[in-house]
């Protein structure tokens, strides 16, 4: 609650990601929202340290077009999931070139030469050591999507807290910090609105806009902390902490469906990087 009453879910969400928003209505074929977070967690974690360590170029393709796949599948396909697809191939695009500029040219200048802009030139190694730094990032970017993309985070601390036992003071705590974002947000609407209504800070350029958000830092300073303090009388108020374990309204059971999943996708993975094998030593 604040003076100007109560942030409702409708005005978070159109002031950006709500880390607390309540779990999308899916159809029964979107099978990743019926997982537990954690198995949808646990499943991608073994190919992601792994990527960490691959070279090439196929193995990080193969891993973007499983977790795409799964995700195509698993989860509900909206136009934020559709632009975060097309963002993490473009992303890699723009990674991968980055990091081939920047390749010392000294150690793959016998390969050939894709270009030359005066007494520069960019060798077709380095362009393979960038484009493979870059799929490798999206690769890891990618499998994390599959849990990203399917959970909500009160869902995700629930199941850190039920099922990995990290302590819910802990937990809830985190949750609680999320839960600012979206209430900053909203906050820093109003603060906009008002200002424009009183015409104050108008103008163009930088200066004016350095002007304008100087403006806007002193009262949503001045929110937070009321914010703040409310939010520790009221977790004080139905004894947050007072006790070593809490009884949970909403449960996150690990089901056998969760078991089949980590199995599969686990299984997956070994059976590219069998097929594979980045590593060279075969």
């Amino acid at each position: 609650m604040t003076g100007g009453g109560p942030v409702l879910s409708v005005q978070a969400t159109h002031s950006g990601i709500d880390p607390y928003a309540e779990r999308v209505a899916a159809s029964p074929v979107r099978f990743l929202h019926r997982l537990s977070p954690i198995a949808k967690l646990a499943a991608p974690l073994p190919a992601m340290l792994l990527l960490v360590v691959v070279r090439d170029l196929a193995t990080p393709l193969a891993f973007i077009a499983l977790s795409y796949a799964v995700v195509l599948v698993g989860a509900s396909v909206t136009r934020r999931v559709v632009a975060v697809l097309v963002a993490v191939p473009l992303a890699a695009v723009v990674i991968g070139l980055g990091f081939s500029i920047w390749t010392d040219a000294s150690r793959v200048d016998q390969s050939i030469v894709v270009w030359q802009l005066g007494g520069w030139t960019m060798y077709g190694g380095a362009l393979a050591v960038g484009l493979a730094t870059g799929l490798r990032i999206a690769a890891i970017a990618s499998l994390a999507l599959i849990v990203g993309l399917s959970t909500t985070g009160p869902d995700l601390v629930r199941a850190s807290v039920q099922q990995l036992r990290v302590p819910y003071r802990i937990g809830y705590t985190a949750l609680a910090a999320l839960r600012f974002v979206p209430r900053f947000g909203h906050e820093l609407d109003v603060i906009r609105q008002a200002h424009r209504v009183r015409a104050a800070h108008g103008g163009r350029g930088p200066f004016a806009a350095i002007a304008r958000w100087s403006g806007y830092v002193i009262p949503l300073l001045a929110g937070a902390i009321r914010h703040a303090e409310r939010v520790a009388l009221a977790m004080d108020a139905r004894a947050f902490g007072a006790h070593r374990d809490r009884t949970e309204r909403h449960l996150v059971p690990w089901r056998a469906r969760d078991t089949v999943f980590t199995v599969a996708f686990v299984a997956a993975s070994a059976a590219i990087f069998w097929a594979l094998f980045p590593w060279g030593l075969g």
